[in-house]
């Protein structure tokens, strides 16, 4: 799997020294290393709960939403990024594109006779809390010179730039000319990817980094997701594992979802009062374990010795090189919740 670390074209040794002073505020409220987070994932969570995002959604963004598979990346809080300038930005980009194109660069997507349109669109009833910043969504379309009027746009590339309950310590350290939106999600050519960042970094003064989705992230997923299955079919989950052996041996192991359920019913805990609904890791352990026993026992293989590479239901599915589908609308905001956690562990102090 090909890594892409992308250099910041940083506008003032200021805004540098600003970030970075304002992440160490964050950092040794934390209790971080001055390196990489030292943090992990949440051990608990709410267990997820429908969100009708239908109100504020408008259908063309939920399709976009819940029809993509996202190459995920993380980015650091964006120097005076405004929601309020998205039509200026679409323009700004638009050019960027455009002298790129200039120069040779995505020419597997554009050729001489292709026009193209940048269009920032704003994603509201995302948020979760007063701190998250508004979802963003990008799209770049594309349409030959000497179409007609009524020949539609073809959708080339989109991303989206999203915060769903971020760390309110981390996000309160920021100065207010900061904006975080860490979960990063882009969809088409990797020459357009590649130029998006490089404007990203030069505009805001960000950084991207790639981001994969751990072993224990996979399996947070996978129990959020079962859980689910009373109130959405998940109607399969199905797993893929990599075993060390030469050459590496790939499982794919699918559970009914009948039987998915009766085992993570069989280890949630008993509890009471607001700790009715949360999920811990020692449930999510115990649910993975049991799957793992399961298999054993058929087939001999110890599905512990390897990785867990993939997970997917009928409410999405994640593979660990960072690729991410949410197929359900009424738990996007849970699964961009995980990730936006993800994203903010994962990003250089």
């Amino acid at each position: 799997m090909e890594r892409h670390h992308n250099s910041v074209t940083s506008k003032g040794k200021s805004y540098r020294m600003s970030y970075r002073s304002s992440i160490g505020a964050a950092a040794s409220r934390l209790g971080l290393t001055p390196a990489l987070t030292g943090r992990r994932l949440n051990t608990s969570r709410r267990a997820p709960k429908s969100h009708n995002i239908t109100e504020k959604v408008s259908p063309e963004q939920l399709a976009l939403l819940t029809k993509t598979e996202w190459q995920l990346s993380y980015v650091t809080p964006l120097y005076q990024f405004r929601h309020t300038q998205l039509k200026s930005y679409s323009g700004q980009l638009s050019a960027f594109i455009a002298a790129g194109k200039q120069q040779g660069l995505a020419v597997e997507v554009f050729d001489q006779q292709t026009a193209f349109k940048v269009s920032f669109s704003l994603v509201q009833g995302m948020t979760e809390s007063d701190d998250d910043a508004e979802t963003v969504l990008i799209q770049i379309h594309s349409k030959p010179l000497f179409a007609g009027q009524d020949e539609p746009q073809k959708t080339v590339w989109s991303g989206l730039l999203t915060c769903v309950n971020g760390n309110p310590e981390y996000l309160h350290s920021l100065p207010e000319y900061f904006i975080c939106l860490p979960l990063f999600g882009s969809s088409g050519a990797e020459s357009l990817t590649m130029l998006v960042k490089s404007w990203f970094q030069q505009s805001f003064d960000c950084c991207f980094g790639p981001l994969e989705i751990s072993h224990t992230s996979l399996q947070w997923l996978m129990a959020l997701w079962t859980n689910c299955h009373t109130e959405s079919s998940i109607q399969h989950l199905k797993m893929i594992w990599t075993l060390p052996a030469v050459p590496p041996l790939q499982v794919t192991y699918t559970v009914n979802p009948e039987d998915a359920w009766e085992l993570w019913s069989s280890v949630r805990k008993k509890r009471g009062g607001e700790e009715e609904d949360c999920i811990d890791i020692e449930e999510v352990t115990s649910f993975t374990q049991g799957l793992m026993s399961h298999f054993y026992r058929h087939f001999k293989l110890d599905l512990s010795a390897g990785s867990l590479n993939q997970v997917s239901t009928a409410l999405g599915s994640a593979k660990s090189s960072g690729r991410i589908k949410i197929s359900n609308r009424r738990y996007m905001v849970t699964t961009l919740a995980l990730l936006t956690e993800c994203a903010l562990l994962k990003m250089p102090i």
